[in-house]
């Protein structure tokens, strides 16, 4: 390694030290040869050095391989791979009628309510759903994916854990019925060469609304991937999306499908079917958890730790958990938690996880603005000591520590400045 390189790295593993992350004996005992990160735009103050200390912290740790865990969308792309999927699934008429055309067998938890308004807006007794010219059946199908609502207004989902399960995420898997993994994996494809390709900004009509259409890799983060890697990181991604578009897209990554979780569907004489593979103390097919908040922490500990059962939904000892671990919101929160080493935040203004990224208690997060279209300053704090928090039930209450005391509400400090130049604008990040 150059000169140059090694006193990059050492400087990065000196910011660490002199915010107690890590000794200055361990500073000064780390290898000149450890990766860095190769692209330093888009990182908010010493959030890149941070990061390369953390490297440097790890990279020689011979043989243990320590673990790094990325969500996926919005953190390490913008926008939403499974609303792009969905978005292509309606426009090309990919979607099968339910069985028997009961649409309450596509999720355990759609009301009455959306099932008959499914059931009238959709035709019966075809191969597929017409959606591509069939605007009333789109319509209503996305109002229940996009909005959990009918397009009526009325409440699509309801009876299940907020802590564990988004049943309109769960349902693009579901509505995946009846199609093979390579099928799907074939449509996310299409869906992502058409994102890829579409400009920034570009939109889309389905049914008879106009949806976004773009998707971007954060250079950033795919940077700091393939870094962690050269480290001898062992790097996954999870995901609220179906497992077999997250595989599709974490290979423009650098990350192999073995290494990528999401939604798992049950299989049934090799297609899929309506109902969801099981973690920890949920077997397969009761379709009540998914990678979502402490879902994640579950499939994390049972596919990444080999935790198996009721534990694995527990938090684990230090030795069985990430070192690294980055997302943008709240269904994030349980596995950026458990990361023993540095969080990374990608500032969206979700309540619960600036909350906590904000008060930063153990000195371990790291908060950044999104790499594409950052958010500005939120207007108000965020309202951590009064409804921050959603709880099982879906009730709103405060962010509590470990201990119980409440956090309080925390004011958005890492966000988009907007200065006026001349006649024009100019955008850059700023902290108050």
């Amino acid at each position: 390694m150059n000169q140059r390189l090694r006193t990059s790295a050492a400087a990065a593993v000196l910011v660490l030290a002199t915010t107690g992350l890590v000794s200055a004996t361990q500073a000064e005992a780390k290898p000149a040869g450890c990766p860095t990160l190769k692209i330093s735009e888009g990182w908010y103050g010493e959030n890149k050095a941070r990061i390369d200390a953390l490297i440097a912290d790890h990279c020689d740790d011979r043989g243990k391989n320590p673990v790094a865990v990325f969500d996926w969308d919005n953190t390490v792309i913008k926008n939403d791979v499974g609303d792009a999927t969905f978005y292509w699934l309606l426009r090309n008429d990919r979607i099968r009628p339910p069985r028997h055309d009961d649409w309450s067998t596509t999720s355990r938890y759609l009301t009455p309510e959306a099932a008959t308004a499914l059931g009238e807006a959709c035709p019966t007794g075809v191969r597929t759903l017409p959606t591509a010219t069939d605007t009333r059946c789109a319509d209503e199908l996305l109002a229940v994916y996009g909005s959990g609502t009918t397009t009526g207004g009325k409440t699509a989902f309801a009876g299940y854990d907020h802590r564990r399960m988004e049943p309109q995420y769960a349902w693009l898997a579901q509505l995946l019925r009846g199609w093979t993994t390579r099928q799907v994996a074939s449509f996310a494809a299409a869906a992502r060469a058409e994102n890829l390709a579409a400009p920034q900004g570009a939109t889309q009509r389905v049914g008879s609304a106009q949806v976004t259409g773009w998707v971007r890799y954060y250079p950033q983060q795919r940077d700091l991937i393939r870094t962690l890697q050269a480290a001898g990181f062992d790097v996954w991604i999870v995901s609220a999306s179906p497992e077999p578009v997250v595989d599709v897209w974490a290979k423009g990554v650098g990350v192999d499908p073995s290494h990528a979780l999401g939604i798992r569907n049950t299989t049934e004489h090799g297609r899929l079917t309506a109902h969801l593979k099981g973690c920890g103390t949920v077997r397969d097919g009761e379709d009540a958890m998914i990678t979502y908040i402490d879902g994640k922490r579950c499939w994390i500990n049972q596919e990444i730790f080999g935790v198996r059962g009721p534990a694995a939904e527990r938090v684990q000892p230090a030795s069985r958990r990430q070192v690294f671990a980055a997302g943008d919101s709240d269904t994030d929160i349980s596995f950026l938690r458990d990361a023993t080493g540095l969080r990374l935040v990608l500032n969206r203004n979700k309540n619960e996880l600036m909350c906590r990224a904000y008060e930063n208690g153990d000195g371990r997060w790291v908060v950044n603005p999104m790499f594409i279209e950052p958010k500005r300053q939120k207007a108000t704090p965020y309202p951590c000591a009064t409804t921050g928090y959603t709880a099982g039930d879906g009730a709103a209450e405060p962010v509590r520590r470990a201990d119980g005391t409440v956090i309080p509400d925390q004011r958005d400090t890492v966000f988009q400045k907007i200065q006026a130049v001349g006649q024009g604008t100019s955008a850059s990040t700023a902290a108050v």
